[in-house]
């Protein structure tokens, strides 16, 4: 089975067409590959096909489980249908720099391409991520202590936890607890959130099915989001997670995303 490695800040996925995948059961494939020690080694793995516009996608954490929307998956793949675009058409082509659109199990994104930063083959995107939704401030009791968090929807469940970032041993123990907490069925991801300055926010994230990353683009949606919603009107906040700084616009007509995704290599699964 063909596959690209590919990321965005770290943040790392394995894209391959759904076709290529058939008749394996997609859970396990995810787990195989993604291990990264037996595997190719990934955060995910999404499986696609090409559309008209741009592919519809599904992306399976390393553990194996669906995770309806990635901020970072999708423009690792909307990187990888530019590529194919520019083959098909020509790198200097109009039909290269149109939007792409990326059907997911949250609904269809649309990524404007908006350059290339530096001199590698990273590639920025504009991404309309939709409206954060279900937003409540909440309390969650977590063993002896109660924890305050705001808790939305990104197309996938979130938890942000504003404050001074943890220590390492503290990171791990609340996220690994918050993911399957019971006040979440489905599990969440969760994202420590500190304030730098009022437009500039640092992150720690634990992704459900995966555990610590070094991105996450919709986790640095529901982080701003988090933030935007203590105050009306529209936000422009940079996001610093491990891998990196993404710019988040939280306006009345949705949450915007920018951030850059490339294509690692190519390679053959053989198992």
């Amino acid at each position: 089975m063909q596959f690209v490695k590919s990321h965005a800040y770290g943040n790392d996925f394995l894209l391959a067409e759904r076709a290529s995948a058939d008749g394996q059961d997609p859970a396990a494939l995810a787990r195989a590959m993604c291990d990264r020690h037996t595997g190719v080694g990934a955060d995910g793995l999404i499986l696609y096909e090409l559309t008209a516009e741009g592919a519809s996608m599904r992306l399976h954490n390393a553990d194996g489980g669906i995770a309806e929307v990635s901020g970072n998956g999708v423009r690792c793949l909307a990187a990888l249908v530019l590529e194919q675009r520019g083959k098909r058409a020509g790198p200097t082509d109009s039909q290269v720099a149109r939007p792409v659109v990326i059907d997911t199990d949250a609904g269809s994104k649309s990524l404007t391409p908006i350059g290339r930063p530096g001199s590698g083959g990273r590639l920025l995107f504009r991404a309309a991520m939709g409206q954060a939704r279900d937003l409540q401030h909440v309390t969650i009791e977590l063993g002896n202590e109660t924890i305050t968090a705001i808790v939305l929807s990104m197309g996938n469940p979130h938890c942000v936890i504003p404050g001074l970032l943890p220590s390492d041993e503290r990171f791990r123990a609340i996220g690994a607890a918050l993911e399957r907490h019971p006040r979440f069925p489905g599990g969440t991801n969760v994202e420590f959130s500190e304030a730098q300055t009022p437009t500039a926010l640092k992150i720690l994230i634990w992704e459900r099915g995966v555990g610590p990353t070094m991105s996450s683009g919709t986790g640095t949606c529901a982080a701003a989001a988090a933030v935007a919603s203590f105050t009306p009107g529209d936000h422009l906040f940079d996001v610093t997670a491990p891998g990196g700084t993404q710019r988040v616009e939280c306006r009345q007509d949705g949450v915007f995303l920018t951030g850059w995704a490339e294509l690692v290599f190519e390679g053959t699964w053989l198992r």
